[in-house]
């Protein structure tokens, strides 16, 4: 079996170490001692075939209430420094195996030429969206002190330390423990829309910066080492945008006051950035040879330090504008404001001319070229904003506006009828809105946020994403309000097609909508379609979803090239598997042929953004899968599905959602049981994030949104949204066509890289823990439907076996086997002790703060034992 590499297994067992010693001074001698005997009961469990987990329960049973907060910090705080070994040891240098960018260049330049490869590389568009999903449990407090731990574990690795600097090392990671172990895990306040907004610049500001140019200069040597030719000064592959205070879709707390004061940070953030980039660089550039470009606008003996100084000087008056805007007051719009990216690029261009005319190219590609190439990436704010609001929004303002004017009953019109309204308007030259009249709240809101929208620069907007898209005439009238308010440029129109029935339907709605002569001039006919990943899996099961998404790519492909369209899908992937997340390079490799084309835009959530960029080695490495996956899935997409595959998993997809509706929709007893197995209603105790658990104040699981529905499930360990109805599709394909799902699992990258997936998420799974959970909590009559659906589970594990053609799962992937072992013993005690503590929270109208704290820390715990929230 494959051990964990040995640099891993020290640095693990060095921060279990020093957080035991930290767990000795703080709480003594006894409460250690039982931390330490819950410990070896659980490694106890997991070193046998089929461990009794009755001591361990029984040892957690016999704890004093006094007990239980400082045990489950100490369970938790393990689990986090594992995550936090793991993650310093994958993104250093030991970890890597071969630099996969370069071995793409060299295997695709041969089989394509180098020409064609270059020219592939500078059209990349790779447009990563960060949204503040509530799924971040971990405080920025602590994951700067975990960030702190990574950077003093790499500096451990260097063999030329001297006794005394690994001593002093030693002391630091010590020092970091016991802040950690003294600092409150759990927020006390929610986070409000701000504050997740300035966690996203955080992420740019401590990672994303150094990352994005080391990476785009990296790719620059390689292409210039094995094709012949760099990469021009305004290639970017990467663009970065945001959804935090943007995102109103089912979120009061984000206004249009939100959306203008997140835009103003972003602006203030990003000439705070670049004002210590340009005051750097006017230290670096103190030459004095120029060309006569530059010496005609700065006729000095220093002609690069006055660019500079006059460049920031700029800079600083938008600073300083946009603080005091930040700040309420009222202030004149300086002359010189930076409203565009040219405003910045422009003297930074005529210095790298200037530089490179005098021969002076390495000092031209220093940090002056990472000045630029940060500028193409992060414009004038960082992250250009996204708008999302609920479809309905939309109808619901039309509506009021008709009906004032006395036009009729928008709402009860057929779409036809609504489309040739629509157009009309939009082909008008007079206004259709009042400058007053009486609109409701809702409505108010809508239309002050289109002012905004329309008062704002172009460059730090992004796009405006309809949720629950579901006719053409839904973008419509994002349009015409957009225009009643004085929008003055075409601002690109997202339709998202989240439920089953709406994947189905998309095709038919892009398919009027391309057809619509104004919509063809509005769009340029250049268009960006989302597909929903998370709502669709838990209306219709991950199987039937994801079969359904790619149906709904290939057909959304071919009409493109019907209409002349430029499409770029944008995939609104979670974290979990269960929605829609899993490594990159499975999910580019599995999406239809012809749908990437180099462009892609994708969703990060949550955690993931921290998991992916929160360090700059980890956001390098990401970027570099991001490019290395889209090239390949452009330049060598696979065939389209066989026509026996495709009949096959229709049918299967079939089979599948029949099985998962017949329990999540047709059994009497599933919200009852899943209301009280999981802590899905507990949930609301952390302070996640600002937008609420539900889209709607009222309704059962329907409403729910996909976050709580994925965290709560796992928490008990089951993981159902991922798996359910995946058995029945594998058994009726075994039952009826073997020869033929054998072809798929060998043949069809989309359909093995599911399986794998599936496979991961099976893994993660623990049916006895899921158990222990239905004993202590879930009344007697429902536990025939929890039989069923671990019965369930565990006959598609042995399926999965059988078509892998392997004895136990994960047997391809054992470093991730091996680390999950390494987490059970202490993930286990706090599933029973949750399970425990939300027994005595519902029996009880009076638990103890220190209780209920521990309720908190345990999901916390468990989340990241599994590594996975929402």
């Amino acid at each position: 079996m494959l051990k964990l590499p040995e640099t891993l297994r020290e640095n693990v067992r060095l921060l279990g170490e020093l957080l035991g010693e930290t767990i000795h001074a703080h709480e003594g001698e006894d409460l250690f001692a039982k931390v330490e005997g819950i410990r070896k009961l659980g490694k106890a469990i997991t070193r046998t075939e089929n461990g009794d987990s009755a001591p361990l329960v029984k040892l957690l049973g016999e704890l004093d209430d006094a007990d239980i907060l400082p045990i489950v910090r100490a369970f938790n705080q393990f689990l986090n420094l594992a995550n936090i070994a793991d993650q310093e040891y994958f993104s250093s240098a030991e970890s890597e195996r071969e630099d996969v960018l370069q071995a793409m260049l060299l295997e695709f330049s041969d089989k394509y030429g180098k020409e064609e490869l270059a020219k592939k590389i500078s059209e990349l568009s790779i447009e990563l969206v960060l949204t503040a999903h509530p799924t971040e449990v971990t405080r920025r407090t602590l994951i700067r002190k975990y960030d702190q731990i990574v950077d003093t574990l790499a500096d451990k690795q260097n063999g030329s330390l001297l006794t005394f600097e690994q001593d002093k090392l030693r002391g630091r990671l010590h020092r970091l423990v016991e802040e950690i172990w003294a600092t409150d895990e759990i927020r006390t306040t929610r986070p409000t829309a701000i504050d997740e907004a300035k966690w996203g610049f955080a992420v740019i500001e401590n990672s994303l910066w150094e990352a994005v140019p080391d990476f785009i200069r990296h790719l620059d040597r390689l292409s210039k080492r094995h094709l012949g030719t760099g990469l021009p000064t305004d290639v970017q592959p990467f663009k970065f945008f945001s959804w935090m205070g943007g995102d109103r879709d089912g979120n009061p707390n984000v206004t249009h006051k939100i959306t203008r004061e997140v835009l103003l940070l972003g602006r203030w953030m990003a000439a705070e950035l670049y004002s210590r980039d340009v005051y750097s660089l006017g230290g670096d550039l103190s030459m004095s040879e120029a060309s006569d470009e530059l010496r005609a606008i700065y006729p000095s003996a220093t002609p690069y330090r006055d660019a500079m100084f006059t460049l920031r000087k700029r800079i600083q008056a938008t600073l300083e504008w946009a603080e005091a805007r930040l700040q309420g007051r009222i202030v004149e719009t300086p002359e010189d404001l930076i409203v565009s990216r040219e405003d910045l690029l422009e003297p930074l261009m005529v210095c790298y001319r200037s530089l490179n005319d005098v021969g002076l190219p390495h000092i031209a590609n220093g940090p002056l070229m990472d000045t630029i190439r940060r500028i193409h990436c992060f414009g004038i704010n960082l992250v250009p904003l996204d708008i999302r609001q609920d479809g309905e929004r939309h109808v619901k303002a039309v509506d009021e506006l008709v009906s004032y004017l006395g036009l009729g009953e928008y709402a009860k019109w057929s779409e036809e009828e609504r489309q040739a309204f629509l157009l009309e308007q939009l082909g008008s030259k007079r206004p259709l809105m009042p400058l007053q009249w009486p609109v409701s709240d809702d409505t108010a809101e809508v239309l002050a946020t289109c002012r905004v929208i329309a008062s704002e620069p172009r460059e730090i907007l992004s796009h405006y994403i309809i949720s629950m898209a579901q006719q053409p005439s839904d973008v419509l009238a994002v349009a015409l309000l957009l225009k009643e308010c004085g929008m003055t440029w075409d601002m690109p129109i997202v339709p998202l097609f989240e439920t089953l029935d709406d994947l189905d339907r998309a095709p038919i709605v892009m398919d009027r909508l391309w057809s619509l002569d104004w919509y063809q001039k509005y769009s340029a006919k250049d268009q960006t379609v989302m597909i929903g990943y998370s709502d669709s899996a838990k209306d219709a099961g991950k199987f039937s979803a994801t079969w359904a998404q790619y149906k709904a790519q290939e057909k959304l492909v071919a009409l493109a090239e019907k209409y002349e369209v430029s499409l770029v899908l944008f995939h609104g992937r979670g974290g979990t598997v269960g929605r829609g997340g899993g490594p990159v390079e499975k999910a580019m490799a599995s999406q239809p042929p012809g749908s990437i084309l180099g462009r892609i835009r994708v969703t990060e959530q949550g955690e993931m953004i921290r998991y992916k960029f929160g360090l700059p080695r980890v956001a390098f490495s990401s970027l570099s899968s991001y490019v290395v996956a889209t090239l390949r899935a452009t330049i060598s997409p696979h065939d389209a599905p066989a026509p026996e595959w495709r009949d096959l998993i229709e049918r299967m997809g079939a089979s599948s959602l029949e099985a998962y509706r017949s329990v999540v929709r047709g059994h009497d007893h599933f919200v009852p049981y899943f209301r009280s197995l999981t802590p899905e209603q507990e949930l609301s105790l952390l302070a996640l994030g600002s937008r609420p658990a539900k889209r709607k104040s009222t309704g059962g699981v329907e409403s729910l949104r996909a976050i709580p529905w994925v965290f709560a499930w796992t928490q008990v360990r089951l993981n159902l949204p991922a798996w359910l109805g995946a058995r029945q599709a594998l058994e009726y394909a075994l039952e009826h066509e073997p020869k033929t799902l054998q072809d798929m699992v060998t043949n069809w990258p989309f359909f093995s890289s599911f399986l794998d997936l599936l496979e991961m998420v099976i893994g993660k799974a623990d049916g006895p823990i899921c158990t222990y959970y239905e004993e202590q909590l879930v009344p007697a009559e429902y536990h025939g439907l929890g039989k069923q659906l671990r019965d369930d589970l565990k006959a598609l594990e042995m399926l999965i076996n059988e078509l892998k053609k392997q004895d136990i799962l994960l047997k391809d992937e054992p470093l991730l086997r091996q680390s999950l072992e390494v987490r059970k013993p202490y993930v286990d005690p706090l599933n029973y002790l949750q399970a425990e503590l939300l027994k005595r929270y519902r029996s009880s109208k009076s638990i103890s703060p220190d209780l209920e704290r521990a309720l908190k820390v345990t999901m916390a715990g468990i989340a990241a034992g599994m590594r996975n929230t929402g």
